[in-house]
């Protein structure tokens, strides 16, 4: 049996990570069709935050409503497309205690599970984006507030909010989506 060389490794890896970065085509129909709603389930908040006159985030739901320390809940958020987007924009989410006893909690990531990229998203549709959030074990807090927003990487820029006098927000294109209770055990 022949073994390989070095280089002949070197480029298979190298191929093998192109091709998970970047599936030629962009989401398949499947993966499309899992990330976009055709109608949006009754909602626990109700936003209406207009992102770079592209995206509005309709709302979302939290699931359980509240929390305890060690717990984790579940985040579904729903976005309008408005019109097309350039970027590929990451999602971020910020999971702050509401009187600032704790440290911030990043939940950025890329909008539906990875699979549907920003760029990819069709006008009139609403994309679905579900992510979860967790207290960690022993935290003080006794309110959070959960941040969200649009942010490209590459450029460290953020889609900016078009309607600020409209939705709860920090005055940095970044909305306060909802405040969960928390409970100590």
């Amino acid at each position: 049996m022949r073994r390989p060389t070095l280089l002949s490794l070197l480029v298979s890896v190298s191929l093998l990570s192109a091709c998970i970065v970047e599936a030629p085509g962009g989401a398949s129909p499947n993966e499309r069709r899992q990330a976009v709603v055709t109608q949006v389930p009754a909602l626990s908040v109700r936003t209406g935050a207009n992102f770079g006159d592209s995206v509005e985030l309709v709302g979302a739901t939290v699931q359980p409503g509240r929390l305890a320390p060690g717990e984790a809940a579940r985040v579904t958020a729903y976005f309008k497309v408005l019109k097309p987007l350039e970027e590929d924009y990451t999602i971020f989410v910020h999971l702050e205690d509401a009187e600032g006893r704790m440290e911030r909690i990043n939940v950025d990531h890329k909008p539906a599970g990875g699979l549907y990229p920003t760029t990819q998203w069709k006008v009139g549709e609403t994309v679905k984006d579900e992510f979860s959030i967790t207290l960690p074990p022993g935290a003080s807090a006794r309110q959070l507030n959960l941040w969200l927003g649009f942010w490209e990487p590459k450029t460290d820029e953020r889609l900016q909010l078009k309607n600020p006098d409209a939705v709860r927000n920090d005055g940095r294109s970044r909305i306060l989506l909802v405040q969960v209770p928390v409970v100590q055990r």
